[in-house]
């Protein structure tokens, strides 16, 4: 698709079995080049709490914080639909504040949809949002922001009665108007099941292969995060190792006098400097 990607893209891509490509952006040159190659959709996700800015959990990360990285994100891509995530907290509090944190997403940020977390408990914050005129991409199983309620990373889904919440929240989000549902840690028997009884897409992350698309943490694909490397991600290239040699490089070439050379180096001629030098200061 040269066009840029919108909701509608989406749902053609379910309907003919078109695998849908998303992954994560935090910067201007990030989402720049992801945009160029080709991915679909780039989701700022509240996953910078982690690997941008260092923080054990996503729990931490603010609006500020999403609307501030979103707007970079939103500077470099072109083609791809850039979705952002509600962070902890901000639609917690009431629709009215659901409303106007996801509105924030969109009109300050630029975004063209957003993402949160959570099935029925979230439904009417949905629903309201929708009225609005956002689209909303909803996620289940493993929600990040839960971390502290789930006791850690942990796969869910895995026994009846959590299964059997999982598939319920996921049509009751498809019935209050989500273009998409991301998957996180779901076993990928139950994610395949889900798949084919949605009409929506779904976007799996250690959701298996038989999702409508997939996402991933570009830290995670291309080695720039390097505190531990979870079990559901593929690693491309390992960037956070170039990036640690050129580092080492250029430490031993200025330590040894190697850089800068004259050819990094502006000149002017010998003349000023000598008359300088005569200068009675």
């Amino acid at each position: 698709m040269s066009e840029k990607i919108t909701v509608s893209n989406f749902r053609e891509s379910k309907r003919t079995g078109r695998k849908i490509t998303m992954l994560t952006a935090y910067d201007y040159p990030t989402a720049k080049i992801i945009d160029q190659s080709g991915i679909d959709a780039i989701l700022v996700g509240d996953s910078l709490g982690m690997v941008v800015l260092g923080y054990e959990d996503t729990t931490r990360v603010t609006m500020e914080d999403m609307v501030h990285h979103t707007k970079a994100v939103v500077r470099g891509a072109k083609r791809a639909m850039v979705v952002a995530d509600m962070p902890f907290l901000s639609y917690h509090m009431g629709i009215y504040e659901s409303v106007r944190n996801a509105g924030r997403l969109v009109n300050e940020a630029g975004c063209k949809a957003i993402k949160l977390e959570g099935g029925e408990e979230v439904v009417e914050d949905i629903k309201a949002i929708i009225r609005a005129g956002i689209p909303v991409m909803g996620h289940l199983g493993y929600t990040p922001q839960s971390i502290n309620v789930f006791g850690g990373h942990k796969a869910q889904g895995k026994t009846f009665e959590t299964a059997k919440k999982i598939y319920r929240d996921a049509l009751l989000l498809q019935e209050a108007g989500v273009f998409a549902i991301v998957l996180e840690c779901v076993p990928y028997k139950l994610a395949q099941f889900i798949t084919e009884k949605l009409e929506v897409p779904t976007i799996g992350i250690g959701s298996g292969a038989m999702c409508d698309g997939q996402v991933l943490v570009i830290h995670d694909i291309i080695g720039m995060f390097r505190d531990f490397i979870p079990r559901h991600t593929k690693r491309y290239s390992d960037v956070g190792e170039v990036l640690e040699n050129s580092v080492k490089s250029y430490i031993k070439d200025v330590t040894e006098g190697v850089f800068p050379t004259e050819k990094n180096s502006f000149t002017v001629e010998d003349e000023l400097i000598e008359a300088l030098d005569k200068l009675k200061l």
